[in-house]
């Protein structure tokens, strides 16, 4: 079974320490919630694991099967099992989702392999068929108009078909409605399974009454605090993040 190992992981954006000694496994088949009140570090830890250039992995590691990910691109790190959706995707006008995901799984292969477009396609639309999306959905350019929801989605149908062994999802409920939610939601738990470890980074606990993870983690101040179930998600939600910082604050 493959593993994604942060070791006592410390990121700076700048000058600035975000988070300050993270460390956390996660195996495939598992899903993990990282809970936490705003500017604690949740999505500077996914970004910097994923390999963004605005911050800086001042000590730590992070591993992948064993292997440190660290000094490679982020290409390479998406190749080597990782996947990030994003909080906010990027627009691409121009680009048709179906030539996107094309090119996305080219630079998967070898130098002169090519993709059998039959092939390809077949594939393309048996996932889409399972995700619940219309086919014509691939001819739209990547998120140029999109809303919340069909931004969410679109990154769903990416995971579907790139197949990463662990994602990181960035706060996947932000701008999504409940309909949209509860449809996003559903295309995450069609994709789970024993190949899959996901990282879910999320505010409120609404979330995970829908994606109901293995583990729930509250992040503070750049780490990892307190570790449970699903019900320390409910207990946040009735409690807020006060109890956790009086408990800190008494240790």
């Amino acid at each position: 079974m493959s593993a994604i190992e942060i070791k006592d992981l410390h990121v700076n954006i700048g000058d600035k320490p975000i988070v300050k000694g993270l460390s956390l496994t996660i195996n495939q088949g598992e899903v993990h919630a990282i809970m936490g009140p705003n500017g604690t570090g949740k999505s500077t830890l996914s970004k910097a694991i994923a390999g963004h250039p605005d911050y800086t992995i001042t000590s730590g590691d992070v591993l992948i099967d064993g292997v440190s990910i660290l000094d490679k691109e982020p290409d390479e790190r998406a190749r080597a099992g990782l996947f990030l959706a994003f909080q906010y995707p990027s627009e691409i006008p121009g680009v048709t989702i179906a030539n996107f995901l094309r090119a996305a799984l080219q630079a998967r292969l070898g130098e002169g392999e090519e993709i059998d477009a039959s092939g390809y396609y077949k594939q393309l639309y048996a996932e889409m068929d399972a995700l619940k999306i219309d086919r014509k959905f691939t001819s739209r350019a990547v998120n140029d108009g999109f809303s919340g929801g069909e931004k969410k989605r679109c990154e769903i149908l990416q995971m579907a078909m790139l197949k990463p062994k662990f994602a990181l999802m960035d706060e996947t409920d932000s701008g999504l409605d409940i309909d949209a939610l509860r449809i996003v939601s559903e295309g995450v738990n069609h994709l789970r399974g024993p190949n899959l470890g996901i990282l879910l980074i999320t505010h409120y606990q609404r979330l995970l009454n829908y994606i109901v993870p293995d583990y729930v983690h509250v992040m503070y101040d750049g780490r990892i605090v307190k570790s449970g179930d699903k019900s320390l998600a409910l207990e946040l939600e009735a409690k807020g993040y006060d109890w956790v910082k009086k408990e800190l604050a008494a240790v």
